[in-house]
């Protein structure tokens, strides 16, 4: 629980079972704004995981035979839960992960409806009734697999914790969870804090947390455990691979969403101001830590200056330093190897020729929003994923041109197209790689109930809404003969 007076979490313990359970050893859950100490967080082991395993597998039979209709009400009991204690989570995200206020607010309010319209699949059509050339009742049926493993990232802990799980758990699905080291509180242990709340039945729901030297071991029992039969994972498309690539030795399904290196195209006839303040949303919102941020600001020549002129006095505006200023828009990195990272990716790209149009500076955890323009594919930044407060700028003639710079790097998650020609735009969406497009707005969309994911690195399979079946169900075929099937006399 949170202490609302010094804004620090009462530990009890990993979730195993419905029982708060002590770990031998903890680690350090620092305040990337300062790097203090803000939490002593369980690090867990493989022998803890079977454990939560284990739980979870006794829960199975009983939560997947639940009436649909009783599991919608305790997701939306969660959402209930969720909403009463969100100015909790605000205070502890901010903390935890170094977010702005802001964005603290935008998930709370996000998470609740993650889980209403994971509550609201319970009601839909499972399966199909299909001809039979014999003459039986055939079905094709949606089925729960069993114990789904989930593997959370840090930077919207809130939001993609709970889209990792909560469509899993309407189909009937038990869960063990395991948060980002960096953010093991809001992304894990405060989900069980919610989730016990809101009354879920004893080992439906377990959280393992552990720290980052823990994560080779506890992570691949996760995945391999022969119990275990879907894993849902976000974040990078390295670790991405390395879980794909286990759970797909094991032939179990894998739902991964990774990385991106997302492209913003403002054609001629775009509305330029409209277009200068999303893509300064897109590019800065949460110090750029957000995999459908706006990496590469693609500007067709005609407009360039025109263009820069209205959005670097925007870039200017945002104020960087510690969240306990509410006016510091652009928090801290997440830790100081993601600072350091960026940070070379931006020495990198200088060194190279690029130009820094605003901003390049970094001190501890912090980078303060940078702009870069004459950039070209020699420099790692034109083709690694920054996540960080980073922007790329380059000019295109033609459509033609715009869609093959944004075509050129192995990512496929997002992309966004300004004009007020919307035959136009949606002829260029169909050519873009990626899994997602949107016309005259930013990258950073999300919606609980759409089809939300990439293609080529930057994911396998789809979370949202329906779609989210496909990655935690099973379809099973199921026919029932009433005299009309037929076998040779012979037999």
């Amino acid at each position: 629980m949170l202490d609302r007076a010094n804004l620090s979490p009462t530990i009890r313990g990993m979730y195993i079972g419905g029982e708060w359970v002590p770990a031998a050893r903890t680690f350090e859950d620092l305040n990337p704004s300062d790097n203090t100490v803000w939490a002593r967080i369980p690090d867990g082991t493989s022998a803890d995981v079977q454990r939560a395993i284990d739980a979870a597998q006794a829960a199975f039979p009983a939560w997947a035979n639940l009436p649909f209709h009783i599991r919608a009400r305790h997701l939306h009991n969660i959402a209930d839960v969720w909403e009463k204690r969100a100015p909790d989570f605000v205070n502890a995200v901010v903390a935890e992960g170094g977010g702005w206020q802001g964005k603290g607010m935008f998930e709370a309010g996000y998470v609740s409806e993650v889980f209403r319209s994971a509550a609201a699949l319970c009601y839909q059509n499972i399966g199909e009734v299909l001809p039979s050339e014999h003459g039986k009742f055939m079905t094709a049926t949606r089925w729960p697999l069993g114990v789904v493993s989930v593997i959370s990232p840090w930077n919207m802990p809130g939001i993609l914790t709970s889209r990792g799980f909560a469509a899993a758990l309407a189909a009937g699905n038990t869960i063990v969870l395991k948060p980002s080291e960096d953010t093991p509180y809001t992304g894990g242990l405060y989900f069980a804090e919610i989730l016990e709340e809101a009354g879920i039945p004893k080992g439906v729901f377990n959280v393992i947390t552990c720290s980052r030297e823990s994560v080779s071991d506890v992570g691949d029992e996760m995945i391999e455990n022969p119990r275990v039969k879907a894993v849902s994972f976000t974040g990078s498309t390295a670790v991405g691979r390395h879980i794909a690539a286990k759970a797909g030795a094991h032939l179990k399904k894998a739902c991964v969403e990774l990385g991106g290196k997302d492209s913003l195209i403002v054609l001629e006839d775009a509305d330029l101001d409209a277009a200068a303040q999303a893509a300064n949303f897109g590019a800065f919102m949460h110090q750029g830590q957000v995999c459908m941020s706006t990496e590469k600001l693609l500007l067709h020549e005609n407009i360039y200056d025109d263009f820069m002129a209205r959005f670097l006095p925007r870039v200017a505006k945002l104020k960087t330093g510690h969240t306990n200023d509410k006016d510091n828009v652009i928090g801290p990195l997440v830790n100081n190897r993601q600072a350091l990272r960026v940070k070379a990716l931006i020495d990198d790209a200088v060194a190279k020729g690029a130009h820094v149009d605003i901003g390049g500076n970094a001190w501890d955890n912090f980078v303060e929003p940078t702009v870069l323009s004459n950039v070209n594919p020699s420099m790692n930044i034109w083709h690694d994923e920054t996540f960080g407060p980073v922007l790329i700028v380059s000019s295109f003639s033609t459509d033609e041109e715009a869609i093959q710079l944004n075509n050129d790097t192995e990512y496929g998650l997002t992309a966004a197209v300004w004009t007020r020609d919307e035959q136009r735009a949606m002829d260029i969406a169909a050519r873009l790689e990626t899994g997602i497009c949107h016309i005259n707005c930013q990258n950073i969309n999300d919606e609980p109930h759409v089809p939300f994911g990439g293609v080529k690195a930057s994911g396998l399979g789809r979370y949202g809404g329906r779609w989210s079946l496909d990655a935690f169900t099973e379809l099973r075929w199921i026919t029932l003969d009433r005299g009309g099937r037929h076998f040779p006399p012979v037999f």
